[in-house]
Protein backbone atom coordinates (compact mmCIF):
# COMPACT_ATOMS: atom_id res chain seq x y z
CA UNK A 1 0.00 0.00 0.00
CA UNK A 2 1.06 3.62 -0.02
CA UNK A 3 1.84 3.56 3.71
CA UNK A 4 2.54 -0.06 4.65
CA UNK A 5 4.37 -3.17 3.46
CA UNK A 6 2.97 -6.56 4.46
CA UNK A 7 5.06 -9.72 4.22
CA UNK A 8 3.09 -12.91 4.83
CA UNK A 9 4.44 -16.41 5.28
CA UNK A 10 1.94 -19.25 5.46
CA UNK A 11 2.46 -22.67 7.01
CA UNK A 12 0.25 -25.74 7.08
CA UNK A 13 0.37 -27.76 10.29
CA UNK A 14 3.32 -25.75 11.55
CA UNK A 15 3.43 -22.67 13.75
CA UNK A 16 3.22 -18.93 13.31
CA UNK A 17 6.65 -18.72 14.94
CA UNK A 18 8.09 -21.00 12.25
CA UNK A 19 6.58 -18.77 9.59
CA UNK A 20 8.10 -15.64 11.13
CA UNK A 21 11.46 -17.39 11.45
CA UNK A 22 11.37 -18.20 7.74
CA UNK A 23 10.72 -14.55 6.88
CA UNK A 24 13.90 -13.69 8.81
CA UNK A 25 16.00 -16.63 7.60
CA UNK A 26 15.19 -16.09 3.93
CA UNK A 27 15.61 -12.30 4.13
CA UNK A 28 12.21 -11.54 2.64
CA UNK A 29 12.26 -8.03 4.17
CA UNK A 30 15.74 -7.14 2.92
CA UNK A 31 14.55 -5.45 -0.30
CA UNK A 32 12.50 -3.03 1.79
CA UNK A 33 15.14 -1.93 4.31
CA UNK A 34 15.45 1.56 2.83
CA UNK A 35 11.71 1.92 2.20
CA UNK A 36 10.13 4.52 4.52
CA UNK A 37 6.81 2.66 4.73
CA UNK A 38 5.90 0.74 7.88
CA UNK A 39 6.75 -2.95 7.49
CA UNK A 40 4.69 -5.76 8.99
CA UNK A 41 5.86 -9.38 9.02
CA UNK A 42 2.96 -11.79 9.50
CA UNK A 43 3.25 -15.50 10.16
CA UNK A 44 0.13 -17.62 9.67
CA UNK A 45 -0.46 -21.30 10.32
CA UNK A 46 -3.36 -23.23 8.82
CA UNK A 47 -4.63 -26.50 10.28
CA UNK A 48 -5.23 -29.24 7.72
CA UNK A 49 -7.50 -30.92 10.27
CA UNK A 50 -9.91 -28.00 10.73
CA UNK A 51 -9.25 -26.12 7.49
CA UNK A 52 -8.94 -22.85 9.39
CA UNK A 53 -6.28 -20.45 10.64
CA UNK A 54 -4.92 -22.03 13.78
CA UNK A 55 -2.36 -19.39 14.79
CA UNK A 56 -1.00 -16.08 13.57
CA UNK A 57 1.53 -13.53 14.81
CA UNK A 58 2.85 -10.17 13.73
CA UNK A 59 6.59 -9.79 14.11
Amino acid sequence: TDDYIYIFEFKRDGTADEALAQIEAKGYARPYEADPRTLYKIGVNFSSETGTVEDWKVG
